[in-house]
């Protein structure tokens, strides 16, 4: 006999005792907290409580694409008042409290079917059930606590429940990084207690809580007999010298303090002290320990409600809701289409890491061309490095990569050429070699094949000039290492066909990257800003202001590195190729301070010499070389307030931002935000150089260069279109009513 409830939001049915609660959020892909979801949920936990016929629950999603990804971003963004969020977040505490009564004081087991992703208030949810099955399916099963990347901490008993499951290391880990787990790794440290196939999920679940109810049995943990998990895998984990380490530290009050002491250590170090909800998560996770789990939940639910409205929280939310805006844009209108072979010119660093993303990511044939075969060589061995990393890392099968590295061949000659559907360039920047590989290309593909040049400064149409198919010509600017760095930066032309742009896009996001579409220019966007950026830090360099305290300086404002290491990184050869190119294009603005040559002439080039900003030992950072001082002529005395080196760095980059708005490089305010912060490291918590100047203060941010300028030269003046703004008060990414625009 099958009892049905008919709810918007969830799938509710009895049959012989047992409850199956299956979450459809109705209008979305994908399981998010909202309210109407809520008061679906305590629709069917009352209804539960008040049936004593009802013996066993099983909670799982009626979504193919996953059990429940946490709150509505759009829904957290738009909260204001922090008394309002303290007493809607009350409201989910209590009701995950009395799903989590049902198994400890009710008697009647509850399990989580857990199939795809289980994040935030999902893993929260899952975590008040008493029994956790999940898919072993690594590609889609994901399970964490990810709110510290939005600005926030997890506001569903998540602080209290995890290190409770896990232990406080694991757990303070898991909630400090925001990283998510795949299934195995989450079987291995306790947080679920079953893996088996997606297929067999909710049967599994509803076998486990059946055989609960019949045995009264509503302790966590696995019921015995699972070949994944079970007694003899539990005692082997207890007794690991790791676990034993980690019980010397938390089951004592000396090593709770050495534990949290540490872990305050090291979120320091990362954050720069710059993001407040790492340190709100050890506040919280420290109270419920030391004061018990009710003063946990009650400094939860403030902490939240305070986060919720920092300028850092919106600003991370927002980022957010602009990658998946991101990811939902075709980039032009017009049908993208398929790519089936790809051909990379150029194995180096750059290439061979296309070819990577080619193969694990979009799963096409990728052919490498190099000048000769130790080349060749040398971008196999990357690319089959590449893959035995990721094979390790589980991220692909070990049966897959070697399927994998069959995809990607390569000749020294125009060989295997022919069939290619984009042909993706990736050599030095040098005009005219660019030309001649373009004309090579288009002698030996068909029609249709498009020509991608990975340049990182010289405009599309330069290179374009003298093609037959000009309007299969665009721009795929990669960032480096291309395995890691999530963007990618297309550039279009005027004539570059619409089909086209689609399908660089299209294939773009097959690669895994996010993308951002903007117009033809030299530099583009990415690196156009990057050049005002460099430039003042070298002149601070050139004024006897340490290395050190510039990157310092700026690593403290939020930048993953200083423009020191930064140069050292990309090359100082390349930098100055780039900075010429740039300033024959924008003129003075753009001209770098002429020491710069003086490195370059003495092959200081970076790491790949060994010689740049700093010293290299066997390729590995080893501190400022000291004698780059000498071969400037600069003795390095001058000290500097850090808001000074953080305002005359960071405003020019800021200020051509919106000049590259203004000038119609970016299609929107939402694009610069997204290209800085994904490809250059601007900082997240900032939201981009656009959302900087919002929260800031267009009039401020004015005030401010307008004072540069007077002590420094008209390369500070602000551009017109910031001055415009100050004086109109509208903000560049927000309405009046803070929404976003």
């Amino acid at each position: 006999m099958t009892d049905l409830l008919t709810l918007e939001n969830i799938h509710f049915s009895v049959d012989d005792g047992l409850a199956t609660v299956l979450l459809d959020r109705q209008g979305e892909s994908m399981n998010t907290l909202s309210r109407e979801l809520a008061e679906d949920l305590v629709t069917v936990v009352e209804r539960i409580e008040n049936d004593p016929e009802i013996t066993a629950v099983v909670i799982g999603s009626a979504k193919p694409s996953g059990f429940f990804a946490g709150a509505d971003i759009r829904m957290l963004r738009s909260l204001e008042d922090g008394q309002a969020t303290h007493d809607m977040l009350s409201d989910v505490h209590g009701l995950f409290a009395r799903i989590e009564n049902l198994h400890t004081d009710g008697g009647r087991p509850v399990v989580a079917a857990i199939h795809g992703p289980c994040l935030g208030a999902g893993l929260e949810l899952a975590m008040a059930c008493g029994m956790r099955v999940c898919s072993n399916d690594a590609s889609t099963t994901q399970l964490g606590q990810p709110e510290v990347k939005l600005g926030v901490i997890p506001g569903a008993g998540g602080t209290q429940r995890l290190p409770r499951l896990v232990g406080i290391a694991a757990g303070l880990d898991l909630m400090l990084t925001g990283r998510s787990v795949r299934p195995y790794s989450a079987l291995k440290m306790g947080l679920v207690d079953e893996i088996v196939p997606a297929e067999l999920v909710l049967d599994v679940a509803q076998r486990r809580a059946r055989e609960r109810a019949e045995t009264s049995d509503t302790r966590e943990g696995p019921s015995g007999g699972s070949s994944n998990g079970g007694p003899l895998a539990a005692v082997k984990s207890w007794l690991s010298p790791k676990h034993l380490q980690e019980l010397a530290l938390e089951d004592n009050p000396v090593g709770r303090r050495v534990l949290f002491a540490k872990a305050t250590e090291q979120m320091m170090e990362e954050t720069k002290g710059n993001y407040p909800a790492p340190k709100a998560i050890i506040r919280v996770v420290k109270t419920g320990v030391e004061d018990g789990i009710d003063a946990g939940y009650a400094a939860e639910l403030d902490e939240f409600a305070n986060l919720v409205v920092t300028p850092q929280a919106k600003a991370l939310m927002q980022l957010f809701l602009d990658s998946q805006a991101a990811k939902r844009s075709r980039g032009a209108d017009a049908e993208p289409r398929p790519i089936d072979k790809t051909a990379v010119i150029g194995g180096g660093l750059m290439g061979g890491g296309i070819a990577v993303v080619n193969t694990v990511n979009a799963g096409v044939r990728t052919r490498v061309k190099e000048v000769d075969t130790a080349a060749l060589g040398r971008a196999f061995q990357h690319v089959h490095s590449e893959i035995a990393g990721f094979a390790k890392k589980r991220r692909v099968k070990p049966a897959k990569s070697a399927e994998l590295v069959q995809l990607v061949t390569g000749s020294t000659d125009w060989s295997g050429f022919g069939d290619a559907d984009l042909v993706i360039e990736a050599v030095f920047e040098d005009l005219e070699l660019k030309r001649k590989i373009l004309a090579d290309v288009e002698g030996i593909t068909s029609d249709d094949a498009i020509f991608a040049s990975n340049t990182s400064s010289l405009p599309i149409a330069d290179i374009a000039a003298g093609s037959k198919r000009p309007q299969n010509v665009i721009g795929m600017h990669y960032f480096s290492p291309v395995e890691k760095m999530p963007l990618l930066e297309v550039i279009v032309t005027d004539t570059t066909a619409d089909w086209v742009i689609a399908t660089a896009v299209a294939f773009g996001k097959q690669q895994g990257k996010t993308v951002i579409v903007v117009n033809d220019d030299a530099g583009f966007y990415t690196t156009r800003v990057l050049g005002p950026y460099t430039n003042e830090a070298f002149r601070l360099l050139a004024e006897g202001v340490p290395i050190r305290d510039i990157d310092d300086a700026m690593v403290q404002w939020g930048f993953p590195v200083g423009p020191f290491q930064l140069m050292d990184e990309v090359g100082i050869d390349v930098g100055a190729k780039i900075t010429k190119i740039m300033q024959d294009a924008f003129g003075d603005r753009m001209a770098p301070p002429p020491e710069l040559a003086r490195l370059v002439e003495g092959d200081r080039r970076g790491r790949k010499s060994g010689r740049g900003f700093y010293r290299y030992e066997e390729g590995r950072r080893k501190g400022v070389d000291e004698t780059v001082y000498a071969d400037l002529g600069v003795e390095p005395a001058t000290k500097l307030p850090i808001s000074t080196i953080q305002d005359r760095v960071a405003l020019p980059f800021v200020a051509e931002a919106v000049r590259c708005l203004a000038d119609g490089v970016l299609r929107s305010a939402r694009d610069g935000d997204v290209g800085a912060v994904f490809g250059l490291g601007f900082p997240p918590f900032r939201g981009g150089p656009f959302m900087f100047i919002d929260q800031t203060g267009a009039d401020r941010v004015v005030w401010k260069m307008e004072k540069l300028a007077d002590q420094h030269g008209d390369r500070f003046a602000p551009p017109e279109a910031l001055r415009a703004r100050a004086e109109g008060g509208e903000p560049f990414r927000t309405d009046r009513t803070g929404q976003p625009a």
